[in-house]
C-alpha cells in the first residue's frame, strides 16, 4: 500500500464510525501508473480490444487522458464483454465478464482504497478474497469449531449466483456508511450500471457486481459484511444460550450451533431477513418436497446417509439461489450429551 493508503487504513482502524469525505483524488496519475504495472499482461481484451502491451505503447498519453476524465467526472466505464467458460464437474457453462483495459486500471485503484478501509472493519469470520486468508484457513477454523467446541448442529448455506444478483441500492447504502465522497461513490455506481455486451448487443445491469471486475470481490465482502457477518455477531449470537459460530468464505458460509432449537430459529430468522431485503423465495426439491407449513415449523427429519437433514430451502433474488441445510454434526461434539436447560457455556 502507498503511504496515503496506509494512513487511510490507520484512520479507519482508529475510528470505526469515521466516514471518509475525500478519496477520489487518490486516483492520481502516479497511482494509475502503479495499477497499470500490477495488472497481468496475458489477460483477454474487453470490447475495446486493448491489451496491456498496446496500452503501454503510449502510456503517458493514455494515463494523462484518463486522469483528466476522472477529474472532470466525465469518465464512463465501458460494458464488459461477456463470454462463457465450462463449469467444472458439470455440463453447464459459467458466464465470464471481461472489462476494458482502462476500466481494469481504475477498478484496481478503487479496490485498493476500499480494501484499506474495510479490512479494518471485516470480522474474523470472513475469509474469502482477503489478504493473507484463504479457504484452507476457513476449513481449519471450521474444524476447530466442530471438533473442539460445543457444536451439535450445523447450518450450511450456499449462495448461488450471488455476484449476478447484488442489489445496487443496498450496495450503495452500505458504502455510504463509511464513504461520503460523492465523486468516489459515483465511480462505483457507474461500474455497477455499465452493463455487458453479448453477441454485439448491450444488456443493462440492474443488479449484480461488475462481472470479472477487480472491484467485485471487495464489494461482495462489504455487502455480506453488513447482511450476514455483523447480523450474526451482533444479533444472532447474543440471543443464543448455547455457543454459536460463523465461518464465511465469500458467498458460502457455515453456522455452528450447540442447541437444535437455536439452529432452527436461525434458519427461520435468516429466511425472514432475506425477505425483508426484498428477496423473493423460490422452492426447489432436495431429497423430498417441503410444504409451506413445513417452512414455518421444523419439517420431519429425513435420513440422508450418515447425517439427518432437518430442513432445506432455496431463495433467489438479490443473492440468487440460497440453499440452507441444517444437520446434526458428526463430529466429536455430537457424541456428547447436553441438557438443553443447562447453564450456557460461553465461547472462548
Amino acid at each position: 500500500m502507498t503511504t496515503k493508503q496506509v494512513r487511510i487504513a490507520e484512520l479507519a482502524k482508529e475510528n470505526p464510525k469515521m466516514a471518509f469525505t475525500s478519496l477520489a483524488h487518490l486516483l492520481s496519475v502516479e497511482e494509475l501508473r502503479v495499477c497499470h504495472r500490477e495488472l497481468q499482461g496475458n489477460k483477454a481484451a474487453g470490447i475495446d480490444q486493448m491489451t496491456k502491451a498496446s496500452y503501454q505503447e503510449h502510456l503517458d498519453e493514455h494515463l494523462a487522458d484518463l486522469d483528466k476524465r476522472l477529474k472532470q467526472k466525465s469518465y464512463r466505464p465501458l460494458p464488459v464483454r461477456r463470454t462463457y467458460i465450462d463449469k467444472p464437474g458439470t455440463k453447464k457453462e459459467r458466464p465470464l465478464g471481461i472489462p476494458a483495459y482502462e476500466d481494469k486500471i481504475v477498478q484496481r485503484g478503487l479496490a485498493k482504497i476500499l480494501n484499506a478501509i474495510y479490512e479494518q472493519d471485516f470480522l474474523d469470520c470472513s475469509f474469502g478474497f482477503r489478504l493473507n486468508r484463504n479457504c484452507h484457513d476457513a476449513l481449519k477454523v471450521l474444524n476447530v469449531f466442530i471438533e473442539k467446541k460445543y457444536t451439535n448442529y450445523i447450518v450450511d448455506v450456499d449462495i448461488r449466483g450471488f455476484f449476478d444478483h447484488v442489489d445496487h441500492q443496498w450496495m450503495m447504502r452500505f458504502l455510504k456508511l463509511r464513504i461520503k465522497d460523492p465523486s468516489f461513490l459515483r465511480l462505483i455506481a457507474r461500474f455497477l450500471k455499465a452493463g455487458y455486451m453479448e453477441k454485439e448487443t448491450w444488456h443493462a445491469s440492474e443488479q449484480g457486481t461488475p462481472q470479472g471486475g477487480l472491484i467485485s470481490p471487495i464489494l461482495a465482502n462489504v455487502y455480506l459484511h453488513y447482511v450476514i457477518d455483523l447480523w450474526f455477531t451482533k444479533a444472532v449470537k447474543k440471543q443464543c444460550q448455547g455457543q454459536a459460530y460463523l465461518v464465511r468464505y465469500a458467498d458460502d458460509f457455515v453456522c455452528c450451533f450447540q442447541y437444535k432449537q437455536e439452529a432452527q430459529r436461525f434458519y427461520c430468522d435468516l429466511k425472514r431477513r432475506l425477505e425483508n431485503l426484498t428477496w423473493r423465495l423460490r422452492r426447489r426439491k432436495r431429497g423430498s418436497s417441503l410444504s409451506d407449513d413445513s417452512l414455518r415449523k421444523m419439517p420431519r427429519e429425513m435420513e440422508t446417509g450418515s447425517q439427518r437433514l432437518l430442513t432445506s430451502w432455496d431463495s433467489p433474488t438479490i443473492v440468487g439461489k440460497v440453499k440452507a441445510d441444517i444437520f446434526e454434526s458428526s463430529g466429536k461434539a455430537a457424541e456428547r450429551k447436553w441438557v438443553p436447560n443447562s447453564k450456557p457455556i460461553r465461547s472462548g
